[in-house]
């Protein structure tokens, strides 16, 4: 099987090729291809991931593949090692060039390689895709970090995230107990559960005296949007298909379910039928398209920000080390948070995740994240729910009783239960349109609703602010060892989610009554692994690199030097230069009868001696040109501000034992 290393930020990632899946990227509206064998993914980093025939050569399929009418771009699918999501390079690369190295000298890197820049950013990061004419985006990352000139050198990846869903265990719920919990479920008489289990969504609605405002718009990042589901018809704004960046949103059992009962936690509507989301007044901003990309989870977070969604909910994430969000996952997230909702910043939430493990979902573990566990029905710890520093609050989820959510009209069920218990665990059917659904995937959107009724209350917090309310007013469950001296819990973070105290706390700070003492944030960091630090937001890109000064006119020829006869011959001589001390870099090329005219110039204008350093770019030739050598910084310096004298444009310092 091929492998191939990759350079990645989280260490380099060995992948194998897939010797049965290939990623289609078709044209818009293209029927079923004969080719295709089984459909897995419909999407991902923008590609269909399928089969096809199954007695072929995969390279020799693949091509055939490309060759159909209606395929753009076919590409291999790859695994890594221990891991059976299959990887998908989208065709887009993060590059930085070293010190020194100018737009001009770059841009024979790129086009040995036919990439095509499509942001150049103030950060030093140069954002590139593959052109028809470019080797397999991979090979190209690999191929470009061996560059001297190139510092890094990233692979944008796409690989199916964890949707943080749980399937109901034994058990039936026909009314909203996470709302407010009586102890008991009217229906099912034999269950007894906690009184006061819940996330007192009911008394906060008592005490805003409404169902929160509905200028707020409730983001929810998943897949399977039914839009039509009566609990969420009419809510929509804004829709986004990520990969595709169209606002149709795709619909059937290919494209998942799993974001209708999320929505519908958040954001079902209160219109005398079916069930009733935290925030009802709120709207929803769907985006379709969970995904690992970093150009598409760029897409997704300005998406958010651009069409002003005040609260982001994510029931996803990953805890495979090989996958954390690298740093422009964090820029995108960091900016949402910070530069959203007018410079207040959205409030991102994200689930901590169902593996049960001692420590939490890496997206959930970015600074300023609000990071959801689970709680039960019997203000309990749900065993589910990992733990670990970083857990902001639980919120009330599966674990005893199930909760009770929209269900897609396509939504196939459990199909591992018996026919009656596909959607409601006791076999009670309760009607087509709802189904048990519980999770961290649950919790999430509770909160992020909750999120909306603190706004409500007042509109003038900061997403940091928010965080804040949540953490210091929820209530502390479990054993009060389970807390330290500053009341955190690596279970139950600051503890179970309280609405009512929250949004009381935001309308006294909103009639003057001043910021509260916080609890001490507990450091995001956890074991085995410590996720990168937030970078700053990016900002548009400027153009501060100097450029060459313009090569100058051939010289005229004159009776006096009859060896110069017209403007294309040239009199030199060649002696090797040892790579040491210092040269003053000012241009690059691949023309070497441009490399010619350049160094004749640079004598003549200078008087100073010219190197030319020769190396081969992906099978072309890079002539990079310099003033020296010199022996020393001081020297060189010298030399420089000799040439700037001149009107010469600002060289750069190379040291020649690099070249």
């Amino acid at each position: 099987m091929s492998k191939i290393n990759i350079p990645s930020e989280n260490g380099d990632l060995m992948l194998t090729k897939s010797t049965k899946l290939v990623g289609l990227k078709k044209q818009l509206g293209s029927r079923d291809m004969e080719d295709v064998n089984t459909h897995v993914i419909p999407d991902l980093g923008g590609f269909e991931v399928v089969t096809l025939n199954p007695g072929e050569n995969i390279d020799d399929a693949l091509d055939r593949a490309r060759a159909h009418q209606d395929v753009e771009v076919g590409t291999h699918v790859y695994f890594a090692e221990g891991d059976n999501r299959p990887v998908v390079a989208t065709g887009i690369i993060y590059c930085e060039m070293a010190d020194g190295v100018g737009k001009e000298e770059r841009q024979v890197i790129f086009d040995a390689f036919a990439l095509e820049i499509i942001e150049d950013r103030k950060d030093g990061t140069i954002v590139c895709k593959v052109t028809p004419k470019s080797p397999n985006p991979l090979k190209v990352a690999a191929a470009l970090v061996k560059l001297s000139m190139v510092e890094k050198a990233y692979p944008d990846l796409d690989v199916p995230l964890d949707q943080y869903f749980m399937e109901p265990r034994d058990g039936l719920l026909p009314h909203e107990w996470h709302l407010e919990n009586k102890g008991f479920v009217t229906d099912v008489p034999n269950f007894r559960l906690k009184v006061g289990a819940d996330a007192k969504v009911k008394a906060a609605w008592r005490r805003l005296g409404n169902l929160g405002s509905s200028s707020i718009i409730i983001a929810v990042i998943d897949n399977g949007f039914d839009l039509n589901h009566p609990d969420l018809r009419g809510k929509a704004v804004a829709p986004l298909s990520v990969s595709s960046n169209g606002s149709a949103l795709p619909t059937g059992a290919r494209f998942g379910d799993h974001a209708t009962p999320c929505s519908s936690v958040a954001v079902a509507s209160a219109n005398g039928t079916g069930i009733v989301g935290a925030a009802p007044n709120s709207r929803l901003m769907p985006l379709h398209g969970l995904t690992y990309s970093k150009y598409l989870t760029e897409r997704m977070f300005s998406h958010c920000i651009r069409n002003r969604a005040d609260i982001i909910s994510c029931s996803w994430g990953t805890i495979d080390a090989r996958y954390r969000p690298g740093t422009e996952h964090e820029r995108s997230i960091r900016q949402a948070l910070t530069s959203g909702r007018g410079g207040k910043g959205c409030i991102v939430v994200f689930a901590a995740g169902n593996e049960g493990r001692e420590y939490i979902n890496y997206y959930a573990s970015i600074p300023g994240v609000i990071a959801v566990g689970a709680s039960t029905s019997s203000d309990t710890h749900a065993s589910y729910s990992n733990r670990g520093s970083g857990i902001s609050v639980v919120a009330p989820s599966d674990g005893g009783w199930p909760i009770l959510a929209a269900r897609a009209s396509w939504d196939q069920g459990n199909s591992g239960m018996p026919t009656n218990k596909r959607y409601y665990v006791d076999g009670i059917d309760r009607g087509p349109y709802h189904k048990h659904f519980g999770g961290t995937s649950s919790a999430t959107p509770l909160v992020a609703g909750i999120c909306a009724l603190i706004i409500s209350a007042n509109p003038n917090l900061t997403s940091a602010e928010v965080k804040s309310i949540l953490e210091r007013t929820a209530d502390k469950i479990g054993n009060t060892w389970d807390y330290n001296s500053s009341g955190y819990s690596n279970k139950y973070g600051y503890g179970r989610v309280n609405a009512d105290a929250a949004v009381a706390e935001a309308l006294r700070m909103n009639s003057g009554g001043g910021t509260s003492t916080t609890f001490p944030t507990q450091p995001t960091t956890r074991p085995p692994f410590t996720p990168p630090s937030a970078p700053t937001p990016p900002s548009p890109p400027q153009d501060t690199t100097p450029s060459p000064s313009p090569a100058p006119a051939p010289p005229p020829t004159t009776p006096a030097d009859p060896i110069v006869i017209g403007t294309n011959l040239f009199r030199f001589s060649v002696t090797g230069q040892v790579r040491s001390g210092f040269g003053l870099q000012v241009a690059v090329n691949n023309e070497f009868a441009n490399v010619l005219k350049q160094v004749e110039g640079l004598e003549r204008k200078h008087g100073m001696p010219v190197l030319v350093n020769i190396s081969t770019v992906n099978g072309l030739t890079a002539f990079k040109i310099l003033i020296g050598p010199f022996n020393s910084r001081e020297e060189a310096d010298v030399a420089k501000r000799k040439m700037v004298s001149q009107g010469a444009g600002e060289p750069w310092l190379r040291s020649l034992n690099t070249l």
